[in-house]
């Protein structure tokens, strides 16, 4: 793995990317790396703009607050593209050269000239329909988080899945404490299922098989992120 990978994360009110963001971070302390994740939003609702944030590398970590520069820019809604909902824009400003773009979206949502600057920048896009995968796999659109930080392992292998399923087992299996909006949405998704055992099993199979789709696409495209 590089250095350092910084990871924007673009989404709206209630699609768990401030959830996302942490997890990727206890995942990489997992690994045994240096992380720090911290969250970006305004008012605390359901598809209101809301943007997190992680670094992840093989030194300490000092700086924290929003990433300007990212490698990584994980779209959650078609809306942050689509109607602009997003605290950055265009969405994908500041991406460095050779990064990723991964976008819950079934389809192609960017326009001719998006697609065009990102080419020129050797920035490779992956679409995958996360909220589909979570739907499919747990059986709820709460996991397409899941999916997301799946196919971002599955292509750039920044954490383990181990690793994922050791800070999925931390967030939801133990009595960890978070707070408002964030808080609400760990409550929804623990209700979704009948059991704790459940909801750790169909989360971390929803990551698993996101990871197997990124890697796989990951294998014909040489030039993104590298491990």
């Amino acid at each position: 793995m590089q250095k350092r990978l910084n990871i924007r994360i673009s989404g709206l009110g209630g699609q768990g990317a401030v959830t996302s963001a942490h997890l990727l971070a206890m995942a990489a302390n997992k690994d045994g790396k240096f992380a720090i994740s911290n969250p970006f939003f305004g008012a605390e609702k359901r598809m209101a703009p809301a943007e997190s944030y992680a670094r992840i590398g093989s030194e300490r970590i000092y700086d924290r607050g929003e990433i300007v520069y990212p490698e990584v820019i994980m779209v959650y809604h078609p809306q942050v593209i689509t109607m602009g909902k997003s605290y950055t824009m265009p969405f994908y400003s500041g991406i460095k050269r050779d990064g990723l773009v991964i976008i819950n979206c079934s389809e192609p949502l960017l326009s001719q000239d998006d697609v065009k600057t990102l080419e020129d920048l050797n920035v490779g896009v992956f679409y995958i329909d996360a909220t589909k995968v979570a739907l499919e796999v747990a059986g709820t659109e709460l996991s397409s988080n899941m999916a997301m930080i799946g196919a971002l392992a599955g292509i750039t292998k920044v954490v383990t899945l181990q690793a994922l399923d050791l800070a999925i087992q931390d967030r939801f299996g133990k009595k960890y404490v978070a707070s408002g909006g964030t808080a609400t949405l760990d409550e929804a998704i623990k209700k979704k299922f009948a059991k704790k055992e459940q909801l750790l099993a169909k989360n971390m199979a929803t990551v698993t098989k996101a990871y197997e789709m990124g890697a796989v696409w990951a294998e014909t495209h040489a030039s993104l992120v590298a491990s």
